[in-house]
């Protein structure tokens, strides 16, 4: 799978991530309104109203983007409502030829891991069928239990020619408070970064591994180190936009080839209607705001790309 998204990259001209990361207060009054209309305000109308609301900004951004990014927490607060409309967006996502990232940052160990890997990536035996449960292309893997945690979704993707982005630097604050801690002189994000590196030489694809890694945006300089520890690796990049990361700050997560790195943005591109840039276009048009917003941050990449 990472050879479609070099090759989705290559065609697009777009090295970022649309985030599927809708909050009910995201989405228009007038997508509620009918949602609500139709199955009351209840789980299944705020899954309706979902759905409504990813299906318009894929079906205005899906030509201009190789990737989506739906993040699961924010389908399973809404039930078994909410895991349904995960898995139509997801679907829908792979009918229109986009790569599909499942943020569902699992970490656990054995069985329990195995069988994560099986739902969101893999296929499950029932009886003499089996099953393509949720049919992520790539899943996030938080890996502070070692490689027990890892190697069951490395089995899968070796299976499926599917792919991983293994959380190395996240983006947020107070991720030093663990993963910025020096062992022997150096900070813990670098021996991940390493082992991702060697999970990667295991799962080779065309040009980069199928194994890469999550590096916020919020810390270029280590984004740069982690890079050269990294080179086959392909780097998911959250923390653009909204949380402060911007195109000049991104340049070293990329090679020199212009590749290996993926950027994403969520609430920047989903609710770019809010935004006073895209106020024009107004609530009715919300998912023309999120293509012009998608047509600003590939400029804004691609432009740093090139002046660097």
């Amino acid at each position: 799978m990472i050879n479609k998204l070099v090759r989705k990259m290559k065609e697009t001209g777009a090295p970022i991530v649309v985030g599927l990361d809708p909050m009910l207060n995201y989405i228009p009054e007038h997508v509620q309104k009918k949602a609500f209309a139709e199955y009351g305000e209840t789980l299944e109308g705020a899954a309706e109203a979902i759905w409504q609301f990813n299906k318009e900004i894929v079906d205005k951004t899906y030509d201009l983007i190789p990737a989506v990014k739906p993040q699961i927490a924010m389908y399973e607060q809404f039930g078994i409502p909410g895991l349904q409309a995960f898995k139509k967006t997801v679907d829908y996502c792979k009918e229109k030829d986009l790569v599909v990232i499942g943020d569902i940052k699992r970490g656990d160990i054995g069985s329990t891991s195995a069988a994560y890997a099986v739902g969101h990536l893999g296929r499950v035996q029932v009886g003499s069928k089996s099953y393509v449960p949720f049919d992520e292309d790539f899943a996030t893997v938080n890996p502070y239990l070692g490689s027990d945690g890892v190697n069951p979704f490395i089995k899968v993707c070796q299976e499926e020619k599917k792919g991983l982005f293994i959380l190395v630097k996240t983006s947020n604050p107070s991720s030093g408070e663990f993963q910025d801690q020096l062992i022997d002189g150096r900070p813990l994000y670098e021996l991940v970064g390493e082992k991702v590196a060697a999970w990667g030489e295991e799962c080779m694809g065309e040009e980069y591994s199928y194994i890469g890694a999550v590096v916020g945006a919020t810390y270029p300089e280590m984004g740069k180190v982690l890079r050269k520890i990294m080179p086959k690796s392909f780097i998911l990049v959250p923390g653009y936009g909204a949380q402060g990361g911007q195109g000049k700050d991104l340049v070293h997560f990329f090679n020199e080839d212009g590749l290996g790195a993926i950027v994403n943005s969520s609430r920047g591109i989903i609710a770019a209607y809010k935004q006073e840039a895209y106020a024009k276009f107004g609530d009715e048009n919300f998912g023309d705001a999120s293509r012009a917003a998608v047509e600003a941050m590939v400029a804004d990449i691609s432009g740093a790309l090139e002046a660097r």
